[in-house]
C-alpha cells in the first residue's frame, strides 16, 4: 500500500510542475491542504514568484484550513518580504494541524526556521525528505547549492548512435511525437543553449511551438567566442553558465558542445531521443559511448515510446548510489 503522505507529496510535486519555469527567480512549489481525506485548498507558485503556493492554498481553503494537513514540496518561507508575508506565519495563523514537507529550504533566510515557527505554533511538522519533491525542485536546489542552473543535455540519435550524416544533413531524425516532446521539455526550461556551429548551420529558433505554451519559450544562449546575433547571448565556455539567471538550462548543441559540457561535469540529466533508423556512418553523438550508447557513469532512469521513436532519460549513476 502506498504511504498516504508520499502520495499527497507526489500530487503536490505535480502541481509544482505548473509553475516551472515561470516562477523564476523563486522555486516552483506545490502545496495541498487536506482535511478528512478531502482536498480543501491547493496552489502553486505564481508567475514571477508570487503568490506563493501555500498562500494560494490557504486562500482557497478559507476556514477549512483550520486543523487541515499541509503537503508542500519545499519548507515554507520564514523571511518577511516587501512582496508578501512569510508563509510559515500565514500557515500558523490559519491554524493548520499538521505539515508534511518534502524538502528543507537551503536558503539561509528560511533553512530550518520555517519548521521552527510552525512547531512553535503547535503544528505537527514532518520532514519527508522526498526524492519526488527534490526532483521537482532540481533547478532551485542546484542554483542554491552549486550556484548554477540544472543542466539537461538533449540529443536526437539514430539507432546506431549518430546525430547527423558526415555532411551535417538529416536535420530531422525523429518523428513528430518526439519533436513535440522536445518542445515540452523546452517549455520546462528558462534558458536554452547551442553551439556556434549549430547556430550558423541551422539557424534554430529554439522556441516552444506547442499551442498554449508559446510564452514559455526559453532565453537563448550560444557557446561561441564571436558576437552573437540579435536575441542571443554569447557564452565563451561552459562554466560561464553560472552567470545565467536561470534554474533550468537545456543544451541542444551538437557533438562538440555535448563533449564540452560532459567534460566539464556540467550535465545533470541526459535526454536522448532515439529513432529506428541507421546511418552506418556519420557524426557520433558521444566520443566514447558505453554498451547503452551513452558515456560511462550514467544510469537509465526512464524510457518510453513516442510514436516510432523512444525517449530515454539518464541520470548520474553516483547520484543514485551506484
Amino acid at each position: 500500500m502506498i504511504d498516504p503522505d508520499a502520495r499527497w507529496l507526489a500530487a503536490a510535486a505535480c502541481l509544482a510542475e505548473r509553475a516551472r519555469p515561470l516562477s523564476r527567480p523563486n522555486p516552483a512549489v506545490g502545496a495541498i491542504l487536506v482535511k478528512d481525506g478531502v482536498v480543501v485548498g491547493r496552489g502553486w507558485t505564481g508567475t514571477g514568484g508570487r503568490p506563493h503556493a501555500e498562500a494560494q492554498a490557504i486562500d482557497q481553503a478559507g476556514e477549512a484550513a483550520r486543523g487541515a494537513t499541509l503537503y508542500v514540496t519545499l519548507e515554507p518561507c520564514a523571511h518577511q518580504s516587501e512582496r508578501g508575508p512569510a508563509c510559515a506565519d500565514l500557515l500558523a495563523e490559519a491554524g493548520i494541524g499538521r505539515a508534511v514537507i518534502g524538502v528543507q529550504d537551503p536558503d539561509p533566510r528560511t533553512a530550518g526556521e520555517g519548521f521552527a515557527r510552525l512547531a512553535a505554533a503547535g503544528v505537527d511538522v514532518t520532514l519527508a525528505d522526498s526524492g519526488v519533491c527534490s526532483d521537482s525542485l532540481a533547478g532551485y536546489l542546484m542554483r542554491k547549492r552549486q550556484d548554477r542552473p540544472f543542466v539537461t543535455l538533449k540529443l536526437a540519435l539514430t539507432a546506431d548512435g549518430f546525430i547527423a550524416r558526415k555532411d551535417g544533413s538529416s536535420r530531422w531524425i525523429t518523428g513528430e511525437a518526439a519533436r513535440a516532446h522536445a518542445h515540452r521539455e523546452r517549455a520546462r526550461s528558462d534558458a536554452i543553449l547551442v553551439g556556434g556551429g549549430t547556430l550558423r548551420a541551422d539557424a534554430p529558433r529554439l522556441d516552444v511551438r506547442l499551442p498554449g505554451l508559446e510564452e514559455r519559450s526559453p532565453r537563448r544562449f550560444v557557446l561561441t567566442r564571436g558576437a552573437p546575433p540579435e536575441g542571443w547571448t554569447a557564452l565563451s565556455d561552459p562554466p560561464e553558465i553560472a552567470g545565467i539567471d536561470a534554474q533550468y538550462l537545456m543544451v541542444e548543441g551538437g557533438a562538440e558542445v555535448s563533449e564540452a559540457f560532459l567534460s566539464a561535469s556540467l550535465v545533470d540529466r541526459l535526454l536522448i531521443y532515439r529513432a529506428p533508423v541507421e546511418f552506418g556512418d556519420g557524426i557520433a553523438a558521444f566520443r566514447n559511448p558505453g554498451p547503452a550508447g551513452v558515456p560511462a557513469g550514467w544510469r537509465l532512469a526512464d524510457r518510453r515510446a513516442l510514436g516510432s521513436d523512444t525517449v530515454e532519460v539518464y541520470t548520474p549513476a553516483e547520484a543514485q548510489g551506484a
